[in-house]
C-alpha cells in the first residue's frame, strides 16, 4: 500500500462505544477528542455520520457527561490506525487490540451516488485481491468482542 499511495497520517484511537438507541460512541486520538453518532446499523455499508470535534484532553469531560445523562460505556476499542489516500479512497489499515486487523475503504457521497461508490470500492478491494467479509462474520465478530471486550484488552 505504501508504494501506491499516500500516507496521510498514523494514529492511536481509544473509543467507548455507549449503550445508546443509536450508534453513539466519543473517541480520543492523537489529534483530538470527538463526540461520534453513526446513523444506521453498524456494518451497514453506508451510513450518515455526526462528529463534533474537541481539545485531544477533554475525553474524560466527555465520559463523564454521558455517564451523568445515565449511558453506560459498552464496548471500548483500542485501535492503531494507519490511513492513505489511495486514487481518491480513503484507506484505514487498522489493528484494535483484542480484535485483529481490518481493512476499511471509505469515499464520501451524496444520497444519490451512495449505490454507485460503494460498488466502486468493492472493485477497489477485488483489485487488491481481499474478499469482502460478509456482514455475518463481521456481526459475529462484532458480538463476540462486545461480550469479551474486557478480557481481550485487558481491562477487566
Amino acid at each position: 500500500m505504501q508504494n501506491n499511495a499516500e500516507l496521510l497520517k498514523k494514529d492511536n484511537q481509544t473509543t467507548y462505544y455507549f449503550d445508546s438507541p443509536e450508534d453513539l460512541r466519543i473517541q480520543q486520538n492523537d489529534f483530538f477528542s470527538k463526540i461520534w453518532l453513526k446513523k444506521g446499523n453498524i456494518h451497514d455499508p453506508h451510513r450518515e455520520e455526526i462528529e463534533i470535534k474537541f481539545e485531544r484532553d477533554r475525553f474524560k469531560e466527555l465520559e463523564k457527561l454521558f455517564l451523568t445523562l445515565g449511558y453506560n460505556v459498552d464496548i471500548k476499542w483500542f485501535r492503531k490506525r494507519n490511513q492513505f489516500n489511495w486514487n481518491n479512497i480513503t484507506v484505514a489499515l487498522d489493528h484494535t487490540k483484542g480484535y485483529g486487523y481490518i481493512i476499511e475503504l471509505e469515499k464520501m457521497s451524496d444520497e444519490e451516488n451512495k449505490e454507485r461508490v460503494y460498488e466502486e470500492l468493492k472493485q477497489k478491494l477485488n483489485k487488491l485481491k481481499i474478499e469482502l467479509t460478509p456482514k455475518e462474520k463481521f456481526k459475529e465478530k462484532f458480538n463476540y468482542y462486545k461480550e469479551n471486550w474486557r478480557k481481550l484488552t485487558d481491562e477487566s
